[in-house]
């Protein structure tokens, strides 16, 4: 596992999945941006704090501790940008300890035609990757080209039923509205380099009704998030093209997702170890006064 997947999968778990992407789903993607104004995002500014839940055999992990910061703003209208900053701090059990920080931005438009990205990673405050580039979807059938610029400047040809990461939480939503329970889809977020399609498959578990939020921690600001249904998600994310039942993810995230894009109990699972994710503040931004329309 690389410092890079810490915090790739909290930004594509906030892109969630979608339905059968990776098996054809040129029609689901078509239907999920025809409904997509009718799951508005809202902005706001989360504050997570990150524990260690557990080791396994043999990792070497004796402890784990950092936050992230994870900051959405725009609208239907004008598009999205996330911006996430995950920082922790790793010890062994030696006692040395190494701190990695992944610094993200990106860009998408309201209807899943292109979707910028800018990340840098650090570790022990030494730049150790940084990557840029911009996603263009040629069309439904003709694929979506991605133009890098870091860290070297190349073309690369993905498939069209790949999805980028807001297009993939309005999906999910959608697909929860629905009563729908277990979803795969390919997911690009521009991480591991800007090279990498996951495939993913998410599980979803029955609507809890507007007061859930209640029942969990207190946190500062999330009192608007109890009038808000919201599921229990966990996303298991795969190499592209494993084959067979057998196959082991990369790792698995699980949240409970509000219905307005929110994202509150965060487990995610490294297989060598898992961290917690605890919501400590949120602040909602004051929405966009642009037309959709």
């Amino acid at each position: 596992m690389t410092d890079m997947s810490l915090g790739h999968s909290l930004r594509a778990g906030f892109g969630a999945a979608l339905l059968c992407a990776a098996l054809g789903g040129q029609g689901a993607y078509a239907r999920a941006w025809a409904g997509g104004e009718d799951v508005p995002l809202v902005p706001h500014r989360a504050i997570y704090e990150l524990t260690l839940a557990a080791t396994r055999g043999g990792t070497g992990v004796q402890s784990v501790a950092g936050r992230m910061v994870y900051d959405l703003t725009g609208s239907p209208c004008e598009g999205y940008t996330q911006a996430m900053r995950f920082v922790t701090r790793l010890m062994n059990q030696s006692g040395s300890a190494t701190v990695s920080d992944l610094r993200s931005t990106t860009w998408e438009d309201s209807v899943g035609k292109h979707f910028r990205f800018d990340s840098s990673q650090f570790r022990d405050d030494k730049s150790t990757e940084v990557t840029a580039g911009d996603a263009a979807r040629l069309g439904v059938t003709e694929g979506i080209k991605v133009d890098l610029t870091k860290p070297a400047k190349r073309s690369l040809s993905l498939p069209a039923g790949a999805y980028f990461p807001i297009q993939h939480t309005i999906a999910l939503i959608q697909a929860a509205r629905e009563g729908k329970s277990s979803f795969r889809a390919n997911l690009y977020d521009g991480s591991e380099k800007g090279e990498k399609v996951y495939d993913t498959v998410a599980a979803l578990g029955r609507s809890q009704a507007p007061g859930a939020n209640r029942k969990l921690a207190e946190a500062a600001g999330t009192a608007p998030l109890n009038t808000v249904q919201a599921w229990p998600v966990s996303i298991a994310y795969f190499e592209p093209r494993s084959e067979g039942m057998d196959a082991l993810p990369v790792y698995e995230i699980a949240f409970l997702m509000f219905e307005n894009g929110v994202s509150r109990k965060l487990h995610i699972d490294y297989g060598d170890f898992a961290l917690e994710g605890d919501l400590t503040e949120i602040a909602f931004h004051e929405p966009s006064k642009c037309d959709p329309k």
